[in-house]
């Protein structure tokens, strides 16, 4: 491994050429060999020729502790993308927060980032992986050891690659000229910029905040409206694919989410008297999660108000066989108090009160 301590940085690129120097610099900006060649207009063996001696020269073991040593040296600077004597600011675009952002991150389900409508490409599953991690944290600061625990786990990289997947993703998701628009660093670590991302988690929470005034006010239509809305922008396998222990947490936690808004939409339809609306949601919810007694309940319930009384025992049935083969319990006070109140014909299950007309 090399070593690049704070001591050594003044001198760390004394024995390169000019030439050398724009050659590591490519390397350190996740630029391939051919890439290098056409960005510098040299032969592309020329390139490999000027890594060799740039390892040799810096006692560097590979590529990836050459693109290591480009940051630490200062000369890609982490969360602020390349820096070079022969760099120039670059002009300020029409394009900015004002029109608000023209970046959309989806997380519920395949992670996807578009511009203007345009699909981008986020690179590898574990780069992927980093971005959602910013993305997850809705605007707080994700420390460096944040990024390797949740991206990583118990099997960090050789080498500190954080920085080179940072830089890479803000290419991907660059506003026009500005680099530094979507991806924000500070001595603590890495953000997406306040307003620069449209992300879906975000919209989904602010929708849930209003499903919960709504509820609070005694507004079922409106509480079922915004849920809808909110099942509506998942789409698919949560986060499919992404390796590390973040990922996960979040495929598990984000279904729970779903599975909770679906019961408090289907619940409030139930209550407005949506009976047959809600039948077809509950049938695929049970099947889905067929240990689910509140479900298996509201089912129940809206089979029986829709005069299917047998359908409803058949489903208190295969509940209770599914909870003795599963768990080996019998089914709750509340699943037979359901089952009950169906027998008895009474019109309204636990929870549940008769609709407003």
């Amino acid at each position: 491994m090399p070593t690049t301590a704070a001591s050594r940085r003044p001198t760390a690129l004394t024995p390169l050429r000019q030439q050398e120097r724009r050659v590591l610099h490519a390397v350190g900006c996740g630029l391939r060999d051919d890439e290098i060649a056409a960005d510098l207009a040299i032969p592309e063996d020329a390139v490999a020729g000027h890594l060799a001696r740039i390892l040799a020269k810096l006692g560097l073991r590979d590529r990836a502790a050459a693109i290591v040593h480009a940051f630490d040296c200062g000369l890609v600077v982490p969360g602020h993308g390349p820096r070079t004597q022969e760099s120039r600011p670059a002009p300020r675009t029409a394009v900015g927060r004002a029109a608000g952002p023209n970046v959309r991150i989806s997380l519920l389900g395949p992670l996807q980032a578009w511009q203007d409508g345009r699909p981008l490409n986020l690179g590898h599953l574990r780069q992927q992986a980093v971005l959602a991690a910013l993305a997850l944290g809705a605007g707080r600061t994700v420390s460096q050891q944040e990024l390797l625990d949740g991206v990583w786990g118990l099997e960090p990289p050789l080498t500190n690659v954080v920085p080179v997947y940072i830089y890479r993703l803000r290419k991907a998701l660059r506003i026009g000229e500005r680099p530094d628009s979507v991806i924000q660093h500070d001595r603590c670590g890495y953000r997406l910029a306040p307003g620069a991302a449209d992300v879906d988690v975000v919209r989904l929470e602010k929708l849930l905040t209003a499903v919960r005034t709504a509820d609070r006010a005694g507004d079922g239509t409106e509480a079922v409206r915004l849920c809808g809305q909110a099942l509506g922008l998942f789409r698919g396998e949560l986060l499919a694919g992404l390796p590390g222990p973040l990922a996960e947490l979040e495929r598990v936690r984000l279904t729970e989410r779903r599975i909770a808004v679906m019961q408090q939409k289907l619940g409030w339809q139930l209550r407005l008297g949506q009976h047959c609306e809600a039948i077809a949601d509950l049938f695929a919810l049970t099947a889905a999660h067929p240990l689910n007694e509140p479900v298996a309940a509201m089912l129940m319930h809206a089979l029986h108000r829709s005069g299917r009384q047998a359908d409803a025992v058949g489903v208190f049935d295969r509940t209770r066989r599914r909870l003795a083969a599963d768990l080996g319990v019998p089914p709750s006070r509340m699943l037979r108090r359901t089952y009950q109140m169906i027998l008895s014909g009474d019109e309204a299950g636990p929870g549940l009160t008769r609709a407003t007309r």
